[in-house]
C-alpha cells in the first residue's frame, strides 16, 4: 500500500502573508496536497517543532552570467548563483536576460537558456532587458515573447550602452500596455551622472567614494519622477527597482495618491551599508560599488520606514557579483585607476533573507507575515508565478524551514557564491533557513547542501496581477 504523502512537515509554525498558525504540511508529487493537524502516512516526516515553516523565498532581481563589458566577467554562473540562493532559503530566482545592441531578444534568450540548462539549484524565470528597441523588437519580438511567458521587461535610464531615451521608454511601455506585460525601471539620470563623473575626474577625484557622489539622490529622485510620469502618460503599471532613499520613495507615494499602480522595491544594501563604506583603504571601497549607491544612515531609516509602511512591496537582493581581487572584476586594470571603470554590483543573494529576518522580524520592525509578503508572496503576484510564494493546497512544495534561534556571523568563507568577498562580512544575524525544499525534494538540511545534483527548472509566467487590472 502506497503512502498518503511523499513528505510531511510536522509540528512547525506556518506563516503566510496574512496569518501565522501551527499545522502540518503534506506533500505529494512535488505539490502541497494537505495542510492540517497530525498528518500521517508519509514516506518521510520532518520534525519542525520550534521552527517556522515559510514559503521558499523568491528573489526577483538577480544578475547571473550577464555580459558586463570588455574584459569583465560576472562572478556567478547559473550553477553557483542558484546554489547560493538555495542555501539562503530561496527556491526561485528571476535573473535578467540582457539584449546587447544589435542583438535580437530571441538570440539573447537562446544564449541564456543554454547557460541555465541543467545547472540550476532553484527554479528560474527570466526578465528581459530591452536595450535596443528597434521596430522589429517592439512590433514583433516583444509581443511574441510576452505571449510565450516572458511577461516582464526592464529598461534603464542610466549606463550609456543600456539606457533608453524618453521616446524609447514610451514606445516600450506602449508594448507593455498592449500585451499586459510589466515594465521595470532603473531610475537614475545618466546625463547628470555623466556631468558629475567628468567633474570628479577633472578634479582628480577618482577613488571609489566618488562613485557615490557622482550618483546623488537628486539623480535618482528626478529619474523616478520622470519614469512615473511616462508610465502615467502611457497608462501602465510600473516597478521602480532598488530604491535607495526617501526622496524617491516620496515620488512613489505621490504617484500612488493619484491612483497609479506602482510596485516599489528595495534591497539589503540600502538597509545595511552607507556611502562611507566606499571609503575603504587601498581601494577596498570598490567592494561596495553598486548603483544606486548606498546612501546615509538617515536614508537607511527612510528605507526601513518604507518596508514597515508599505511603500515597498518587494525586497530583493539585486545580486550582481564581481570578484574583487581579480583583473576581470572590481580591480580590473582600469578599475584600479578610476571609480568609473569599477563594475557596478555586489553579491547578496544568499544573505538577503537572513538579513531581513534578523533585522526586521527578530528586532520587531516587521512581523512574520510582512516578511513572507516582502520576500515571496508579493514577488509571485507581481511577476505571474501562479504556483509559487504561498503555503496552500495545490502550490509547488517550495518550502523553507527557519530556526529563529540560530545565530551566525556572515563570512564569505561560509557562503556559496562565486565572488571572493561579501559586502556584509562580519554582520551578526539571528535566524537562518536550516531546511530548504524544492518541489518536494529536500535540497538543504541542517543548513548544508544535500542535493546530489541541481534540480531547478525554468518556469514560464502568466501576466502580472497588476498588469491584468
Amino acid at each position: 500500500m502506497s503512502e498518503a504523502f511523499d513528505l510531511v512537515i510536522h509540528g512547525g509554525t506556518l506563516a503566510t502573508a496574512s496569518d501565522v498558525f501551527p499545522a502540518d504540511i503534506g506533500v505529494r508529487d512535488g505539490r502541497i496536497v494537505q495542510i492540517g493537524e497530525n498528518l500521517l502516512g508519509a514516506a518521510r516526516t520532518i520534525d519542525a517543532t520550534g521552527r517556522y515553516v515559510l514559503p521558499g523565498g523568491i528573489d526577483s532581481h538577480v544578475h547571473l552570467a550577464q555580459p558586463s563589458g570588455e574584459g569583465i566577467v560576472m562572478a556567478d554562473d547559473f550553477e553557483s548563483g542558484t546554489r547560493s540562493a538555495l542555501v539562503g532559503g530561496n527556491t526561485t530566482v528571476l535573473p535578467f536576460c540582457l539584449q546587447e545592441k544589435g542583438q535580437s531578444l530571441r538570440e539573447a534568450l537562446t544564449r541564456y537558456h543554454a547557460l541555465a540548462e541543467g545547472c540550476c539549484y532553484t527554479d528560474v524565470s527570466f526578465h528581459l532587458i530591452v536595450s535596443d528597441p528597434t521596430p522589429s523588437v517592439l512590433g514583433q519580438e516583444l509581443p511574441a515573447l510576452v505571449a510565450d511567458g516572458y511577461t516582464s521587461f526592464k529598461v534603464f535610464m542610466t549606463y550609456e550602452d543600456l539606457r533608453l531615451n524618453d521616446a524609447e521608454i514610451l514606445d516600450t511601455m506602449e508594448v507593455a500596455r498592449r500585451t499586459g506585460a510589466l515594465v521595470m525601471v532603473h531610475c537614475e539620470n545618466e546625463d547628470a551622472i555623466r556631468y558629475l563623473i567628468n567633474r570628479h575626474e577633472a578634479e582628480g577625484n577618482v577613488a571609489p567614494r566618488a562613485h557615490a557622489t557622482s550618483r546623488p539622490v537628486a539623480a535618482e529622485r528626478e529619474a523616478t519622477h520622470r519614469a512615473l510620469s511616462l508610465a502615467e502618460i502611457v497608462d501602465v503599471p510600473v516597478v521602480i527597482v532598488h530604491v535607495s532613499n526617501g526622496a524617491a520613495m516620496a515620488e512613489i507615494a505621490r504617484a500612488r495618491s493619484r491612483g497609479r499602480p506602482i510596485v516599489g522595491e528595495t534591497c539589503p544594501q540600502y538597509l545595511m551599508l552607507t556611502a562611507a563604506d566606499l571609503d575603504g583603504m587601498d581601494w577596498e571601497g570598490a567592494k561596495f560599488v553598486c548603483s544606486p549607491p548606498p546612501r546615509t544612515e538617515a536614508e537607511q531609516e527612510a528605507c526601513w520606514r518604507g518596508i514597515e509602511t508599505g511603500v515597498f512591496d518587494l525586497f530583493s537582493s539585486d545580486h550582481c557579483p564581481f570578484r574583487y581581487d581579480d583583473p576581470a572584476g572590481k580591480l580590473n586594470p582600469k578599475g584600479r585607476q578610476s571609480f568609473r571603470h569599477i563594475p557596478n554590483g555586489i553579491p547578496g543573494v544568499e544573505v538577503r533573507l537572513p538579513i531581513l529576518f534578523s533585522e526586521g522580524v527578530m528586532k520587531g520592525r516587521i512581523d512574520l507575515p510582512r516578511f513572507v509578503a516582502l520576500t515571496a508572496t508579493n514577488h509571485a503576484k507581481v511577476y505571474g508565478l501562479e504556483r509559487k510564494g504561498r503555503l496552500a493546497v495545490g502550490m509547488d512544495a517550495d518550502i523553507a524551514i527557519w530556526d529563529p534561534n540560530e545565530r551566525r556571523t556572515i563570512r564569505h568563507a561560509d557562503l556559496h557564491d562565486g565572488a571572493d568577498y561579501s559586502p556584509y562580512e562580519g554582520i551578526h544575524v539571528q535566524g537562518w533557513p536550516t531546511t530548504v525544499i524544492l518541489g518536494g525534494e529536500v535540497m538543504v538540511e541542517g543548513g548544508r547542501l544535500v542535493a546530489p545534483a541541481p534540480a531547478g527548472r525554468y518556469r514560464s509566467r502568466s501576466l502580472s496581477a497588476l498588469a491584468r487590472r
